[in-house]
């Protein structure tokens, strides 16, 4: 695994101190950030979180409550609810980063131990790599929205090509284009809603009461904290280079606000498309259809939202790459992953919507029992992590490794999807709460399993 050496330092002292943007690819990897090297401030976490979520998949995710049949009412409260608890979990992570100078699988193996480590590990590369396949099938059904004649293998390697040059050069090039779509796509957005705000069809939407409108809202609440979430497992790897903080405050906040506004603006809009033009209607074409002689600007929008999202994907997928001693430095990961990713893309993009439906409510059942180990020992134990920040690490660390077990076995009974419906999901009708149960057992296991402190495992 290439590291950097530490006493090379990669940003000039007048690099760090008026942000300017080194093109140069990022020497570090899974080894702790240098002090010397640290640099930025608690602010950039809202451009960062900003500008890759202002993203083609939570436009296509506002599709999901229209085609569940929900009112309007219903459907902001369940996004604005799922949201809030979806972007607190990924500003809870990331106030970890400048703690430990870590990336977020690293901290997690301080817990979890070397081998236990593995298996956050691998769960992660898979969903970064599923991410990224999402959002590239979206883009490439946009640029040949743009330009018919496009082969949609060419539009898919256009955008892997683009996104992997950024992932490769890394953390410093992702923050400054996360910076500038956050404008650009801020403004482009804006645009979108005015036009879509003075629809009619907005106002004339009045579905059918829905016999048991909690089920429908339950699974949207799921659906949307599953996405915004999904950035938890790997949410300090883009705070991990800021300096060591006094307090933790700024970084939750900007994490929260620039997260949690980007997600729920797309997905309400997206919601807002699918009332005008149907539910059923392909997303990227429906967008295209309601904005008019602005179709084309719309849809340059979630293009370029894509590769800011997919950027991140791809970077993180490197890391958790070489969270699992995959001996390769992470530059070359990254290009590893975007050829996978390519190839996930053209193979899934014929049945895309059950492809992407299955994965966004799936992906949450791993992640919310590792958050609920992650926060209890973080925030309310704050021994095993707080005491060493850099130590060895441990082979094996059953209270955080049994805990999280415990909480993805309990939860299966509560899982509701299109793969399979679990016992206590069925007599309700539906509704999922395996994110809720499986986030509250893993947490209360370890804060009962690790009461007693033991030596510090990283």
């Amino acid at each position: 695994m290439q590291r950097a050496n530490s006493n090379h330092e990669w940003l000039t002292e007048e690099s760090r101190q008026y942000g300017e943007i080194v093109l140069q690819v990022e020497p570090y990897g899974i080894e702790a950030i240098p002090l010397q090297e640290r640099h930025g401030r608690p602010r950039s976490q809202f451009t960062l979180w900003l500008g890759s979520n202002l993203t083609i998949a939570d436009f296509a995710l506002g599709f999901f409550p229209i085609a569940l049949g929900m009112s309007w009412p219903w459907t902001v409260a369940a996004l604005l609810v799922g949201n809030v608890l979806g972007a607190t979990a990924l500003s809870l992570c990331a106030v970890m980063g400048p703690y430990f100078g870590l990336p977020q699988l690293i901290i997690s193996r301080r817990l979890f131990g070397q081998w236990g480590g593995y298996i956050p590990a691998f769960l992660n590369y898979v969903s970064t790599i599923g991410w990224f396949s999402v959002n590239n099938i979206l883009g490439a059904f946009g640029l040949r929205v743009l330009i018919p004649t496009l082969p949609f293998w060419q539009a898919a390697l256009l955008l892997v090509i683009l996104q992997g040059l950024i992932a490769v050069f890394g953390h410093n090039l992702i923050h400054a284009y996360e910076r500038v779509m956050s404008v650009v796509l801020g403004v482009l957005f804006v645009i979108v809603t005015i036009v879509l705000w003075q629809r009619p069809a907005l106002t004339q939407y009045h579905p059918a009461l829905h016999t048991n409108p909690w089920i429908l809202f339950a699974l949207v609440v799921a659906a949307a904290l599953s996405y915004v979430g999904s950035w938890g497992p790997y949410a300090s790897d883009y705070s991990r280079y800021l300096p060591q903080p006094s307090s933790k405050t700024p970084i939750l906040v900007w994490s929260f606000l620039g997260s949690f506004i980007a997600s729920l603006w797309l997905e309400l809009v997206g919601a807002g498309v699918a009332i005008v033009a149907g539910a059923a209607a392909n997303p990227i074409l429906a967008l295209h259809q309601v904005m008019g002689g602005l179709g084309g600007m719309a849809v340059i929008a979630i293009v370029l939202g894509g590769t800011a999202a997919d950027a991140l994907n791809l970077y993180s997928n490197g890391l958790a790459a070489q969270a699992l001693n995959i001996r390769l430095p992470r530059w070359s990961l990254a290009a590893i992953a975007a050829v996978i990713g390519l190839g996930l893309s053209l193979t899934a993009s014929g049945s895309f919507e059950q492809y992407y439906d299955n994965f966004l409510l799936l992906l949450g059942y791993w992640m919310t029992p590792w958050l609920g180990v992650m926060f209890c020992d973080f925030y309310f134990s704050h021994k095993r992590l707080g005491e060493d920040r850099i130590g060895p690490v441990s082979p094996r660390t059953w209270p955080a490794l049994g805990s999280f077990l415990i909480g993805i076995l309990v939860s299966i009974p509560f899982m509701s999807s299109a793969l399979y419906t679990g016992p206590v999901a069925h007599a309700l009708g539906g509704a999922d709460l395996t994110f809720y149960v499986g986030f509250l057992v893993a947490f209360f296991t370890y804060l009962f399993w690790a009461r007693k402190p033991v030596a510090s495992a990283a």
